[in-house]
Order: structure tokens, then sequence, then C-alpha cells
């Protein structure tokens, strides 16, 4: 991906100088169920209306820290990726329902912070908050994608950022708070199969700005798309659950298989119509 010396997004909220400090738990969780948020959110990411209560938004308190090359390389990519999905759903927006698309802000942050949905650490993994509008992310999770679940690039990294924007865009559309305030009625199975339908879309969604970036601003090079459709592919709920020794469990995914997240990614990649990435509205997941 052709990302180095390009324009960056001005909507970054760099916490990382901050230093990790504690964020301090995920509200309602504790013991045994903040294991098993860790190694969901380690593996998926979070969907924080799932996973996380209620938090102030201050910052976690640590000592200052400097960053290093790599700490501000990596703050100028997520920046510039940031930068090409307001561009993309700005147009897309615009084009397609006639509207004017209101960006999220990014809050980079090192080991810990806290966002208005509880507390953000590499525990919880990238996700995007409703209720300030923010998506959260630690760049070790990079690290994470490419040295334990196989997803390597910086294609595959950005497809991170553009998922998260892909749950921002569902909430500018309402979709994503009408679908939460279901899953608060209904059983887990059920809620479970509700989320699922917002990851995929999230990843249909996502599948449109890599055809934007490709055919529109031109900065996808050779292997980019097939990083993305690989870390789709690596981070669905059966593949992480067999390599984590377990038999994959339906009832419990909350994000899709490995076949359903690429192929939604795909959806969105061959279309680029946002009409076209309606999950709630099929039965053929």
């Amino acid at each position: 991906m052709e990302w180095r010396g390009r324009r960056g997004s001005s909507n970054i909220e760099d916490r990382r100088r901050m230093g990790g400090g504690r964020a301090g738990q995920v509200a309602g969780i504790g013991g045994g169920g903040a294991i098993i948020v860790f190694l969901i959110a380690m593996f998926l990411g979070v969907d924080p209306s799932q996973l996380l209560g209620t938090g102030d938004t201050s910052s976690s308190g640590g000592a200052p820290v400097e960053l290093t090359a790599a700490d501000q390389a990596e703050g100028e990519f997520v920046s510039v990726v940031l930068g090409d999905t307001e561009e993309i759903w700005t147009r897309v927006f615009q084009e397609q329902l006639g509207r004017t698309y209101q960006p999220a802000t990014l809050v980079l942050f090192k080991e810990a912070t806290r966002s208005a949905c509880g507390g953000a650490s590499e525990a919880t993994g990238p996700f995007y908050c409703p209720a300030d509008k923010k998506v959260y992310l630690d760049t070790a999770f990079f690290t994470t994608l490419h040295q334990r679940l196989g997803a390597g690039g910086d294609f595959a990294a950005a497809y991170v950022v553009a998922h998260e924007i892909g749950h921002h865009v569902q909430d500018e559309l309402g979709i994503l708070g009408k679908a939460n305030q279901i899953r608060q009625q209904v059983s887990q199975a059920e809620s479970n199969a509700i989320s699922v339908r917002i990851e995929l879309q999230a990843d249909c969604l996502s599948g449109i700005w890599a055809r934007e970036a490709a055919q529109t601003l031109g900065v996808v090079e050779r292997g980019d798309l097939e990083e993305a459709v690989n870390a789709a592919r690596q981070i669905g709920d059966d593949t992480l659950q067999r390599n984590a020794g377990q038999r994959p469990m339906p009832h419990t995914f909350t994000h899709g298989t490995s076949e359903q997240r690429s192929r939604w990614f795909m959806i969105g990649l061959q279309s680029g119509q946002m009409a076209d990435c309606d999950t709630f509205q099929t039965d053929n997941l």
C-alpha cells in the first residue's frame, strides 16, 4: 500500500505519550470473564456494546513516554489510512445516499486508556465506541495480527482500521444503535447471531473502502487485496477457536466464520454499493 508521504487525517487523538498506566477493569466483567474477554478481544476485536461497560473518558495516567521511530511511523500510517476512509466515505455517502459523512475520531494509545465505553487496552484490541464516536487502537495489535494470527502486511493492518470505521458508518446510518438495542432484549444466542451480522456488514463496508482505495485513490499495490482477504479469514470465529485448540461452536460465534468474513469483504470489494452490504435482510450469510 502506498502511504508514505501522503496526507493524513486531522481526526487523530494521540495519547501514546501519556503512558500505559491502568485503564481499570472492563465494567461488569471480572475474574474468569475477564480472561474470556482478553481472548476474544485479542483475536477478534471488540463490539463495545457487548463487552464493555460505561466508564469515564480520562486518560490512563501513566508516566510520560517517548515515541520510537516505529511508533511515529505507525502513527503516520494509521493517520493516512484514516484520511483515506474519510475521503472515500465522504464521496460514497454523497453519491449513494445524498448525505454528508461525519468522520470519526481515532484514538492512538499505548497499553491502556479509557473510552466512553470503558477501559481500552491491548487486551480489548481495536474497537469502535458509539458513545463517543471514536475508534480506539493500540498499534501493538498489528504485531499480534502478523505474528500470532498470520495476517501480515500493511494492507491487512489498514483493513483493521477500515473495519472499525465500518462500525462508525453503521452508527452514522443508525444501524448499529438499533441492532444493539435489539441485542439487549433477546437471548445470548440471538444476541450473538445479531453481532455476527453487524461484523459481517462492517467487513462488507471495508470491502467498499478497499475498492475505492484501488480504483479512485490508486494506492493499492500488488498483493494488497490478498492481504486483506487473508486477514478477514484469519480472524474468523471458527479459525480462532480451532487455533485455540477448541472445536468450533457456532452458537458462540460473534464475528462470523472465516468463509463468511472473507466473502462479505469480497461482496463489498466487487460491488462497491452500500445496498449490497445489507447482512440483516438475508438468510445467506
